[in-house]
This record gives structure tokens, sequence and C-alpha cells, in this order.
């Protein structure tokens, strides 16, 4: 009986046209920044290629921004403007929108800035570096787009 709840329940999250719209969004976001570190010569191979793909944070366009921003477009038309959970997504929109621009691209910043300081230290031979993994954040534009990608479609899968 219990296996049968979790297949129902599987089942009823990917028949929801609200998380179809929220997978859509974010794979379109990782399909373009794909696309565009193959151009531009950032991808050497199918293991890096499926990272881009799947997995990747930072570049153009925000998937997070995205998919968040496809999320709040999709309750505001199934749900209303006046909606707390339409206010609950608003607010992680936000929260999404201010890691994306502000504390990620921070830390990702300072990562760059320690590897630079551990390089130079070890050129020196002071001490043994092993870089830290810099992970960066969005620039707006990277975030404002994938806002407006999110919102049209959401606003698709909405209307639909």
């Amino acid at each position: 009986m219990m296996i049968y709840m979790v297949k129902l329940g599987i089942i009823e999250l990917f028949s929801n046209p609200v998380f179809q719209a929220c997978i859509f969004s974010w794979f379109c976001a990782q399909f373009l920044k794909t696309i565009i570190n193959l151009f531009s010569g950032k991808i050497h191979g199918l293991k890096t290629l499926f990272e881009f793909l799947v997995w990747r944070t930072g570049g153009f366009p925000s998937s997070h921004t995205a998919l968040v921003t496809t999320l709040t477009t999709c309750v505001a038309f199934r749900s209303g403007l006046s909606s707390d959970v339409f206010m609950l997504s608003v607010c992680f929109l936000m929260v999404t929108i201010r890691d994306a621009l502000g504390v990620r691209r921070a830390s990702g910043l300072q990562a760059k800035k320690l590897n630079e300081l551990g390089s130079e230290l070890q050129e020196k031979e002071i001490i043994d570096y092993r870089p830290i993994k810099e992970i960066m954040g969005h620039r707006p534009m990277e975030v404002v787009f994938g806002a407006i990608l999110g919102f049209f479609i959401g606003l698709g899968f909405a209307v639909l």
C-alpha cells in the first residue's frame, strides 16, 4: 500500500502543470547557458557539456531566477495575486534574486581572490595551497534575463 502511495505521489508531482512549467523553465535556461558556453569555447568535452546542461551555476541566464519567476507567475494565475501562496512565492523570488546577485556573487569573488593570493604564496613557497572552488553568482543582466524568460514561460503554461 505504501509503495502505491509513493508511486501515486510521484505521478501527481510530474503531472502538475506548475511543476512542469518550473522544470521546463530551468531546462530552457540551462540549455541557453550551455549553447552560449559552447559557442564561446568554454566547453571542451562531453562531461563539461553535461555539467553545463544539468548542473553548472552562474552565467547567462540565471536558471534559478527563471525557475522561481515561472513558479511565481504560475501561482499568480492559478491562485490569484492576493493569495497567501502567491505572497510566499514572491518572497521566495526575492530571496532567490538577492542570493544570486549578492551572497553567491560575493562569495565567488572572494574565492577568486583567495585563489589568487594562495597561488602567489605558493609561488613564493610560503605555503602549500590547493585552490578552492569558485562558484560565481550572477550579474544583474543575467538575473533580469532569467526573470524575463521565467515570466514568459510561466505565462505560456498558465494560459494554455
